[in-house]
């Protein structure tokens, strides 16, 4: 059997009593950073095995994870903080088990991405998880072309070393949206800085954070009451190329992408 075992985000108390009783029973423990979770682990006087499990080593150990598992081995997959498999190390052993026909089951618990979409007082009734963005501007574009338009709450995993220049790019690209930074969470000096996407950056300068984006609104309905060409230059001016900008319009307007290219030609500009 394998367990998914969420554990805290910042304070060490709250973790659950089912999860110290699962991971007090198993057989070994399964660790995105092993010197970081035992940190925890002899917080609760758990003393199991630990497994190095992480980004660059899942793939070549879940061949031995399932072989132990099939043999009748428990075992606790655990990430550095909160839910295994949500931006973390996880899913490849989760498809593997269930190739494998293994039980598995989940120990709820903290969840960053939760966590800060409650505290950044934005809509809870629809988001969408983003996580980290790709490090490639061109990556970059297709994941917000895709989901920058959507009436839905947007949560970014934002890294240390990337977070004003992320902020800006997504003030370009998104417009001046409400959003919140939310950081050290659950921890003493957690903090909330609430405001839109041009004013993040005098406030952020360090630390790995949750951004919370306010999910797009009124601005599709604005925008396809345009001209065609003013329409695409919308998003030109936004950054994007001619192509991208292009299969945007398409998407606001519900047609395909050949269609847009043939009223351009053909001099149909609306």
């Amino acid at each position: 059997m394998l367990y998914i075992v969420a554990t805290p985000i910042g304070n060490m108390d709250e973790i659950s009593f089912r999860a110290v009783e699962v991971l007090k029973s198993v057989d070994a423990i399964l660790c995105e950073d092993t010197r970081h979770s035992s940190i925890l682990l002899s917080r609760y006087d758990i003393n199991k095995p630990l497994i190095s499990y992480q980004k660059f080593n899942e793939k070549a150990r879940s061949k031995e994870i399932i072989s132990r598992l099939g043999d009748g081995e428990n075992m606790a997959l655990v990430s550095d903080a909160g839910m295994p498999g949500i931006s973390d190390p996880g899913l490849i052993l989760i498809r593997a088990v269930i190739d494998a026909g293994i039980d598995y089951t989940v120990v709820s618990g903290p969840c960053a991405a939760i966590n800060a979409l409650l505290l950044s007082g934005l809509d809870t009734s629809r988001f969408l998880f983003i996580g980290f963005l790709p490090e490639k501007k061109a990556d970059r574009d297709e994941i917000i072309v895709k989901y920058g338009d959507v009436d839905a709450t947007l949560i970014f995993y934002i890294p240390l070393s990337d977070c004003d220049e992320i902020i800006d790019y997504l003030a370009q690209k998104l417009g001046n949206r409400k959003c919140a930074v939310v950081r050290e969470m659950t921890k003493k000096f957690e903090s909330v800085v609430r405001g839109t996407l041009s004013d993040m950056p005098e406030y952020v300068h360090k630390g790995e954070f949750v951004l919370v984006v306010e999910g797009c609104k009124e601005q599709n309905a604005q925008l396809v009451q345009l001209p065609l060409e003013e329409h695409i230059k919308f998003y030109t001016d936004s950054g994007m190329d001619k192509k991208q900008a292009i299969k945007k319009t398409a998407k606001d307007r519900g047609v395909s992408k050949s269609e847009i290219y043939a009223r351009l030609l053909g001099g149909n500009r609306n």
